[in-house]
């Protein structure tokens, strides 16, 4: 375990394509079965922060298009409309993440309520404490704040 481990800690590449290839041809008592846990978990852990990522960029532009209605830019639609598509394809890729939502809309709410305030230079205190959008509404493309 030793030599698997040092591999993984100085070169996770070459340890990656070994582990691989240790899997696919069935040698499990060879391969580093712990760190292979770990990696996998990991990969949980990062579709979560790409669905609170995105979700943090469309809330983002969905105050500024509200709370900014003088400023609104082709560029702010066509953020929302961006972020709407691939949160739509990460979904359908993760479909387990939907569990997640009410968790994952209120973080990346808190994250979008810093970025606004500081963006658009308005007091945090102008925008809802709370997410005031379903993540239904959020994700119609027919939906645009007043």
């Amino acid at each position: 375990m030793p030599i698997r481990s040092s591999l993984y800690d100085h070169d996770f590449y070459a340890w990656s394509s070994q582990q691989a290839a240790l899997l696919r041809a069935g040698h499990l008592a060879e391969a580093d079965l712990e760190h292979i846990a770990e990696e996998i978990e990991s990969m949980g852990r990062t579709e979560r922060r790409e669905l609170v990522s995105r979700l943090t960029v469309l809330l983002l532009h969905l105050l500024k298009w509200q709370f900014q209605p003088s400023l609104k830019s082709p560029s702010w639609r066509a953020t929302i409309r961006v972020q709407r598509r691939d949160l739509r394809m990460h979904m359908e890729d993760n479909p387990s993440l939907t569990s997640r939502l009410p968790e994952a809309v209120a973080w990346a709410y808190g994250n979008a309520l810093v970025l606004a305030e500081t963006e658009t230079g308005l007091p945090e205190a102008t925008f809802p404490s709370i997410c005031p959008y379903s993540f239904g509404s959020m994700m119609d493309e027919t939906f645009w704040p007043e």
